[in-house]
């Protein structure tokens, strides 16, 4: 699985020292580049997702401008996934531990729904469900 190889790499690098000169511009690159090697590799557009990679390897600061620019991915023209829950970064900002954290991961879930994005990574289903539900029934309306 060379792209999960690519993956792990980037994330393992990105851990030990989150530098970007422009986070969107060279999240949105790297996102570009794999979407090419899987479609290259035999791997049909519609089969893929993407996953910007919430919590690994970035900064609190560049957790939040992800979200802030959440709707940049949208041009990739695939489903986008957010995995917000329990993260560090929400933990930072409402100094909760991690069993502590079910407002900040459902708040950042209902802003991303809010915002566009197709696929919720949580922790807490129902929870979750019942905000996404209210959400998307707001913008409904």
């Amino acid at each position: 699985m060379f792209i999960s190889r690519y993956i792990y790499d980037w994330i393992k690098n990105s851990k030990q020292n989150p530098q970007y000169n422009d986070l969107i511009k060279e999240v949105m690159e790297f996102l570009r580049k794999r979407i090419v090697e899987c479609v290259n590799s035999g791997i049909k557009k519609n089969k893929l997702i993407i996953d910007p990679g919430f919590g690994f390897g970035k900064t609190v600061q560049q957790n939040l401008a992800l979200v802030k620019y959440l709707p940049e991915l949208f041009s990739l023209d695939l489903p986008v996934l957010v995995g917000f829950s329990r993260k560090s970064t929400i933990g930072a900002i409402l100094e909760k531990s991690a069993n502590d954290r079910l407002i900040g991961s459902i708040s950042l879930a209902s802003i991303a729904c809010w915002m566009g994005a197709h696929i919720f990574r949580v922790h807490d289903v129902k929870e979750t469900a019942d905000a996404l539900k209210l959400c998307d029934a707001v913008k409904n309306s």
